[in-house]
């Protein structure tokens, strides 16, 4: 493979030797030019695997040249040298498409880090799977569906994945918001690093600056020893805060001044350590409502929400729900060693008339129940247990009292039924349920019945 090549755009002839050698140490070679129009004519003469450009040049604004590369040489990481402190410019550049950015004075190991991650994506591993390639995966690897908005949402993944700007997925619950951040992690130069995802809503108050930022043995009672905190565990990689929303306050500025600085301090600690990560973040709430009540801080919201991807509800792409009972019905079937079940057409009619409030993950957990009752091997429309339209579903189990729950307490009765009525023989109860040994005890593990 020829040596990798790098266009540097920048003014100053220090700052274009100190990259140069920078560049060179690291086996990549470069071209140095001053300004915008030398680049322009340089890039329709050469290939470059990476380009650095300052902001402020003598004949226009590096963010232009931002736009040309992102329009004409799309597969071109181009990474803006900014001023430092200045993130709205820096903010700016990545909404144009920049790759990333780095701050004079330039910090030589976090600008060895960026170019490795885009001479990465300027030559990208044909044996690294697109998000289109649907064929043969798990739920884990995709976003499956055929339908229009699921076909741009893809897209979108695939462009993302090759910039390392904050991403903000916003959508309902059970949408597959985290499959979307794994999938932007997985396509883009991060993945050999790891992908640490948490939910914000689940750490006690009390907890989250250690949780996040770690802490140093004896920092407050309980610390019996150094926990190096989300940030450090997903150095190299993404961090994926999920139900950002649920973040108080304080933890707020906390995490706005770690973002733009790219350094954390642990609980305890006197040094700030220098964090390489890139963040995306979610959350089924509305963030912009937020930020006007005052719940959410402006300038965070500003800073993570440099690109957002927008998930649609499952509601609004019915055409995709043949496929996805598809998909599910064959992992429980593999999950469960049992044969695969099949959808009646008046049950597929019912499931694509059905709102899904809980959206995919309701969808699963439907199916999931339909197959564990089922006496045969097909499911009808009576097998789903679903309510005609949302309003009767609301009326027949309460608003304090989510479907789910309804659902789950239905195959918990129907199993223990069983049970007792083969005096807890669980060979017995699975061939009474018409389902394997395999598969009953997958469902009493899950539904906890001892």
């Amino acid at each position: 493979m020829t040596q990798p090549m790098a266009l540097i755009v920048d003014d100053e002839p220090d700052i274009c030797e100190l990259l140069e050698i920078t560049l060179m140490r690291m086996g990549i070679a470069s071209h140095s030019v001053f300004d915008l129009n030398t680049a322009h004519k340089l890039l329709t003469e050469q290939s470059f695997d990476l380009c650095l450009s300052d902001m402020r040049l003598p004949d226009g604004n590096g963010i232009d040249l931002v736009r040309h590369i992102n329009n004409t040489y799309p597969h071109l990481p181009v990474a803006m040298i900014t001023a430092h402190g200045n993130m709205e410019s820096a903010i700016e550049a990545l909404k144009a498409g920049a790759f990333d950015f780095v701050s004079k004075p330039v910090d030589l190991e976090m600008l060895r880090k960026l170019v490795q991650q885009a001479v990465k994506l300027g030559r990208p591993n044909p044996s690294s799977k697109s998000s289109h390639d649907i064929s043969g995966a798990s739920e884990h690897s995709l976003m499956l569906g055929n339908s229009p908005p699921m076909v741009q949402i893809r897209q979108l993944i695939d462009k993302l994945a090759r910039s390392q700007a904050p991403v903000y997925i916003s959508g309902e619950s059970g949408t597959g918001k985290e499959l979307a951040a794994r999938l932007i992690h997985k396509n883009g130069p991060r993945a050999d690093h790891p992908f640490v995802a948490v939910n914000c809503g689940a750490i006690p108050q009390e907890l989250m600056e250690s949780e996040l930022f770690g802490h140093k043995k004896g920092s407050f009672t309980g610390a019996n020893q150094d926990h190096q905190g989300l940030f450090l565990s997903a150095d190299g990689g993404t961090l994926f805060l999920d139900e950002i929303a649920d973040l108080p306050l304080h933890m707020q500025v906390k995490l706005l001044r770690a973002i733009q600085e790219k350094h954390i301090r642990p609980v305890g600690s006197q040094k700030e350590i220098p964090i390489d990560v890139r963040i995306i973040s979610a959350t089924h709430k509305k963030l912009s409502g937020m930020v006007e009540t005052g719940d959410f801080r402006q300038d965070l919201f500003y800073r993570i929400n440099v690109i957002e991807l927008p998930l649609p509800p499952l509601r609004e792409r019915v055409e995709d729900i043949p496929l996805l009972a598809h998909h599910f019905l064959t992992r429980i079937a593999r999950d469960s060693d049992i044969k695969k079940s099949k959808l009646s057409s008046n049950a597929l009619n019912k499931l694509k008339k059905y709102a899904f409030p809980g959206n995919i993950r309701e969808l699963e957990n439907i199916l999931e129940r339909s197959v564990t009752l089922l006496d045969g091997s097909t499911i009808k429309a009576d097998d789903l247990h679903l309510p005609t339209n949302q309003q009767s579903a609301e009326n027949s189990i309460g608003s304090s009292q989510p479907l789910d729950d309804r659902m789950e307490q239905i195959e918990r009765e129907t199993i223990v039924k069983a049970l007792e009525e083969t005096r807890w023989n669980r060979t017995a109860a699975a061939k009474k349920l018409g389902m394997s040994l395999r598969s009953l005890r997958y469902r009493l593990d899950k539904l906890g019945i001892d």
